[in-house]
């Protein structure tokens, strides 16, 4: 039988990166084992579902390179025999298994309010008490139940729940789950208006889409049994699960905006490619037996195994992120550099060979595209020193007098590629210093910085005038 998986998000926002790892641990699996990856689109929260959210979906799957095999491609563009493939075009088909369940008496019409409900659960936690529904509704008559409907009293339908029942399953990430159904209780299942809750709709929709493997955060694991519970009552065959741990920030505390971007479009916009994206991901929970952390995709698909992925918490660590798309910029053949680059210095007057030029000279301190703006404009523009260059030049012999002799030798000689090298020699020859003491002071001069560019191709990009104005100027200034 053919392994069929789905990624099944609510468009409620943007793709933030816990969302995406499930989106990719999906896509690895079914490509592990010849499967089917599906996407659905679960809609059923009217309130904060948009049409922007389903499209940033879509821009992020693709961006990362996850292609889908079936399900929803776009407003009236799906693929697949099992569709719709958008919850909110499923209503018809929830209502007739809801009638089901309600014709067997495994499922019943509550009609309490907000507020009875509320009152119960207040009594609950005075009382030190897990929450369950006291079960009132189940009393009525079915007069009363028909003599409520007819006069339109607000109504859920609620899931009918044995008390004191082991609910077991086997996780292939966690081994062996139970829980007991004392700690659940009669759940809703669907609102008076028709829209099913979560708990009914995925048990259906798998269910029918012929779903094998439901793989997602452990955020759902408390879901789990109330699913089985229905799986049980409609006698579908059970899929299997895999709960994927948290991602959590570098502090192991749960993941957010202080650890970093958190939505996966930002890491586009700033720069990363999505290659490098892909590998980072995959190492969220999965590790590989080799120890080999960058691999290509193929070599991904060939290593990963769902039963290989941890239960403990996920690190999402920026820092090792922008490493490993440090490597990956750094490994692109130039043609392909060139082509992701220039659009970054789109807002230079300069002409696109001297871009070029200058993109190539800074190919190995980019570790990420947003980067070169900034490392482009030694280059461009005349800067200041900043204050930590000023602390390291108050702390090396001679800085001024080195200053002066390269001063002096540049005005004699136009430096290039090719003289570069002896044209610092001569002013370190001039003042007596080599070394640190000659590079740095050179370097916090003319780009006002203590890290950067290789001064071998800086000075000779700039040129002896350009290089002397600015030493000049720093030196007034510093």
């Amino acid at each position: 039988m053919t392994n069929r998986v789905r990624f099944a998000p609510s468009p409620t926002g943007y793709m933030h990166i816990g969302n995406a790892r499930t989106a990719l641990f999906n896509y690895l699996f079914a490509k592990e084992t010849g499967g089917v990856f599906i996407l659905r689109i679960e809609d059923t929260d009217q309130e904060r579902s948009t049409p922007e959210a389903v499209k940033v979906i879509v821009e992020s799957l693709k961006w990362l390179g996850l292609d889908w095999d079936e399900g929803y491609f776009g407003i009236d563009n799906e693929k697949g025999e099992f569709g719709p493939y958008t919850q909110m075009k499923r209503l018809s088909i929830y209502n007739k298994y809801l009638d089901i369940l309600l014709k067997e008496k495994k499922a019943y019409y509550c009609f309490c309010s907000p507020e009875e409900v509320e009152a119960e659960r207040q009594k609950s936690m005075k009382a030190g008490m897990p929450y369950k529904y006291s079960g009132k509704c189940t009393k009525l008559t079915e007069q009363e139940i028909q003599a409520k409907l007819a006069a339109k009293e607000r109504f859920v339908v609620r899931f009918k729940v044995a008390e004191n029942v082991i609910v077991k399953f086997e996780d292939l990430v966690r081994g062996p789950v139970e829980f007991n159904t004392k700690e659940i209780g009669d759940f809703v299942i669907a609102r008076s208006d028709g829209v099913p809750i979560y708990n009914f709709a995925v048990v259906i929709d798998d269910n029918l889409m012929k779903i094998t493997h439901v793989i997602r955060g452990e955020d759902h694991l408390s879901n789990t049994p109330r699913q089985v519970l229905l799986y049980q009552a409609f006698g579908f065959p059970m899929p299997e699960f895999a709960h994927l741990s948290m991602i959590l920030g570098a502090d192991r505390s749960k993941l957010s905006k202080r650890h970093g971007e958190t939505s996966l479009l930002a890491y586009r916009d700033k720069g990363f490619l999505p290659e490098a994206m892909f590998n980072y991901m995959s190492l969220l929970g999965w590790y590989p037996k080799d120890g080999v952390e960058i691999k290509t995709k193929e070599e991904i698909f060939k290593n990963f195994d769902i039963k290989d992925v941890g239960h403990s918490g996920s690190i999402f660590d920026e820092k090792k992120l922008v490493w490993m798309n440090h490597e990956y910029i750094a490994k692109l053949p130039d043609d392909v550099y060139l082509k992701n680059a220039l659009p970054y210095l789109s807002k230079i007057e300069k002409s696109e060979e001297w871009k070029k030029d200058v993109l190539l000279k800074i190919k190995t301190g980019v570790k990420s595209f947003n980067m070169i703006p900034e490392l482009a404009s030694v280059f461009t523009e005349a800067k200041a020193v900043n204050q930590d260059a000023a602390n390291v030049w108050s702390g090396i012999n001679n800085a001024a007098a080195t200053i002066n002799a390269f001063i002096e030798v540049l005005k004699a000689n136009e430096i290039t590629k090719e003289n570069c090298k002896a044209l610092v020699a001569e002013a370190g020859k001039k003042a007596g210093v080599k070394g640190k003491d000659l590079f740095m002071p050179i370097r916090i001069a003319i780009t006002g910085q203590e890290h950067g560019e290789e001064l071998a191709n800086v000075l000779p990009a700039l040129g002896s005038a350009e290089c002397v104005k600015r030493m000049e100027t720093n030196l007034k200034n510093i």
